[in-house]
């Protein structure tokens, strides 16, 4: 784990997959900003004032974090100096991080992510033609969406845990959608109470429609 001070209210921590290991954090479990994360948070920003004098106290703090390579990632951490006196420490008590070891969600049968919009789902097929993830389909089986309270739904079913790619695919669906707890109790719900949109292949079925629309903007 990497401290860099960027100004006085500004740091970036890069982060590697052998950090979460040592913490028994997946990476999946990190980017759904589960208690475990918040903790490690919490442990971040005290080494990151210990190490490089990076203080939090009586502030608000932003967390952005982005996918760099297959292994690393970096946090950028901004602060934003409270004006109120008598408002409550931001930073709280340090919480201990759970030994028990998590499984990795890569061995559930299925992964569920929500988007608000089908315009966020469009985005998403955009952004992974655009960085080199049109093999996406390769992550599972079967692909599908489905239509549920005005939300779309991507089900993953089927999991191959070998895709090469599984990290920056996480990393960038969890920037366009929300990803569902205990997907396989809330599959059976969405298959009884939701509507069908896409059977399967879910991807090579969106995909050419982006790449035909990004052909014709390129002979414009």
């Amino acid at each position: 784990m990497k401290f860099e001070k960027l100004s006085e209210n500004k740091i970036k921590i890069t982060l590697s997959m052998r950090d979460l290991e040592e913490k028994e954090i997946d990476f999946h479990e990190f980017m759904s900003n589960s208690l475990e994360t918040q903790d490690l948070f919490l442990d971040m920003l005290e080494e990151a004032e210990e190490k490089i004098g990076f203080k939090t106290r009586n502030c608000k703090v932003k967390i952005e974090a982005l996918a760099m390579t297959e292994d690393d990632f970096v946090l950028t951490i901004t602060k934003f100096p409270s004006d109120a006196v008598k408002t409550k420490l931001y930073v709280t008590p340090k919480r201990k991080i759970k030994s028990k070891r998590k499984t990795p969600n890569m061995t559930l049968s299925y992964l569920i992510y929500q988007f608000n919009s089908f315009d966020d789902y469009c985005n998403f097929i955009e952004f992974l033609l655009n960085h080199s993830l049109s093999d996406a389909n390769k992550i599972a089986k079967e692909v599908c969406v489905y239509l549920y309270n005005n939300s779309y739904y991507l089900i993953l079913h089927n999991l191959d845990s070998e895709y090469h790619k599984i990290n920056t695919f996480i990393s960038a669906i969890s920037e366009f959608s929300t990803y569902i707890c205990n997907p396989d109790l809330y599959v059976h719900k969405l298959m009884e109470c939701g509507t069908l949109v896409i059977k399967n292949n879910a991807f090579k079925k969106s995909f050419p429609h982006f790449q035909k629309s990004k052909t014709i903007s390129h002979k414009k």
